[in-house]
């Protein structure tokens, strides 16, 4: 594939905060970019967005599920919603 180079300018604190998302979720900013370009030229539209980074509180709650999934403490798959409800009914 034959490169080219595309310079733009913008400001200092925005440059820094796409910097920051995008080592957050691990992927260089100049591929984002690219990305962002691809899509636009592909499609005309570009739908991105930046999930809010892991709590200390939704680390914890995954921690116990795991736990509980190790030790075999959970309900379930149910075939119906009827089975669910009385599987919860029986608590």
């Amino acid at each position: 594939m034959k490169t080219a180079v595309i310079n733009f300018k913008t400001d200092d604190a925005t440059k820094a905060k796409a910097q920051a998302v995008a080592k957050q979720i691990g992927i260089p900013l100049s591929n984002l970019l690219n990305a962002y370009l691809y899509e636009l030229a592909s499609t005309g539209s570009v739908h991105f967005t930046a999930s809010e980074p892991m709590t200390e509180e939704m680390e914890k709650a995954i921690e116990q599920a795991e736990k509980e999934i190790a030790a075999g403490e959970f309900s379930g798959p149910f075939e119906t919603l009827e089975e669910m409800f009385a599987h919860l009914d029986s608590l």
